[in-house]
């Protein structure tokens, strides 16, 4: 099982100092870190931190974590992918994820009907790109080139890279399903390793139909952790992260992250939580967030826990541990992230 971090996300871009998330990709690095994933939601991009902290390593794997389908051609994000893998000597993972609709429709402007179907014709347009074909594709949401226009269909003119792979970041069974199809490995969020049947079971049945099995698809989930004997600290630390993401991820009538909690077993809290957080009542919303459901999601504890929720994530299938170190300082967050590097090569040797 290899590791990896994450950088952005919904609040980054309230931080103008970059410095720190470069500095702490490139001391994880130095740790030993395999991969580290940048997000995309309503604050930071997804790709220009990428390209910063590719040019300031040499060795970790980078991947945008996601960047969003409706924000970008198909031929814009293979253009990106192709220059984000030359800039990084090889080391690019694309990323993709349909959002949903409060960002889609709020920031984007753009509809967010049919996301399964939009996402199936992105990887196929980027694909052929990757491939260096002509980028002649005629779909129910894209058509290169455009009928009646004056444009032909055109061939990229950097080098093809088809070994570029494609991580898709689903949640709703049928999305699921299309991952298990048709990419080359799932961003997992919203999950837990004791329900991983929750997410698994429909990534199974989606290679399956396209003649694969799940070991194809590389599992890449996330989860705090921290060390120390006082657990219930912190679970109460986390609480409104989890309140926030039952709550704010999404419309309050369509929340992804939200309704995969409620398949892994939470469900009664999760929409409890998210109508509190929807009335503007978001300290009584963390505090109905369960403890379980945190300590499910997280590797905290002592060292022998840790080691145990470890195996935990190992056994699921995870291949790809992307871990969120807790700690008020870089300092004390790289710590925490060198202790948990060292027990995963332990425990997954």
């Amino acid at each position: 099982m290899k590791t990896a971090i994450a950088i952005g996300g919904a609040a980054s871009g309230r931080a103008r100092d970059f410095e720190p998330a470069a500095r702490f990709v490139v001391e994880a690095e130095r740790l030993g870190v395999d991969a580290v994933w940048s997000a995309e939601a309503w604050g930071q991009d997804a790709v220009a931190p990428l390209a910063f902290v590719a040019a300031r390593t040499t060795r970790i794997l980078v991947g945008t974590g996601i960047m969003q389908i409706s924000a970008r051609t198909p031929s814009m994000t293979a253009m990106t992918a192709l220059t984000l893998a030359a800039l990084s000597n090889g080391r690019f993972m694309l990323g993709l994820g349909a959002s949903g609709p409060q960002v889609v429709e709020g920031l984007q402007g753009r509809p967010f009907a049919h996301p399964l179907g939009r996402m199936r014709e992105t990887i196929e347009i980027v694909r052929l790109a990757f491939r260096g074909e002509k980028l002649e594709y005629r779909g129910r949401h894209h058509e290169m080139p455009l009928a009646g226009g004056e444009g032909k269909a055109l061939r990229l003119s950097q080098p093809a890279n088809p070994s570029i792979p494609i991580y898709l970041a689903t949640l709703t069974p049928k999305a699921l399903e299309l991952t298990g199809e048709l990419a080359d490995g799932w961003l997992g969020t919203s999950f837990t390793p004791d329900h991983a049947d929750a997410h698994l079971r429909y990534i199974a049945a989606g290679a399956k139909k396209a003649g694969r099995k799940l070991s194809d698809v590389a599992i890449c989930v996330s989860g705090w952790i921290g060390f120390g004997d006082d657990v219930e600290r912190m679970v109460e630390r986390l609480r409104p992260s989890l309140a926030f993401t039952l709550g704010a991820m999404g419309s309050p009538k369509t929340n992804f992250y939200n309704e995969a909690y409620r398949r892994g077993g939470f469900e009664d809290a999760a929409i409890e939580v998210q109508r509190l957080w929807v009335e503007g009542k978001r300290e009584e919303a963390a505090s109905r967030v369960p403890a379980e459901m945190v300590t499910q999601a997280a590797l905290l504890g002592p060292e022998k826990a840790v080691r145990e929720r470890i195996r935990r994530y190992r056994d699921a299938g995870v291949t790809m541990l992307r871990l969120d170190p807790l700690g008020s300082k870089l300092t004390e967050r790289l710590d925490t992230l060198g202790r948990a590097v060292e027990l995963v090569r332990e425990e997954c040797r």
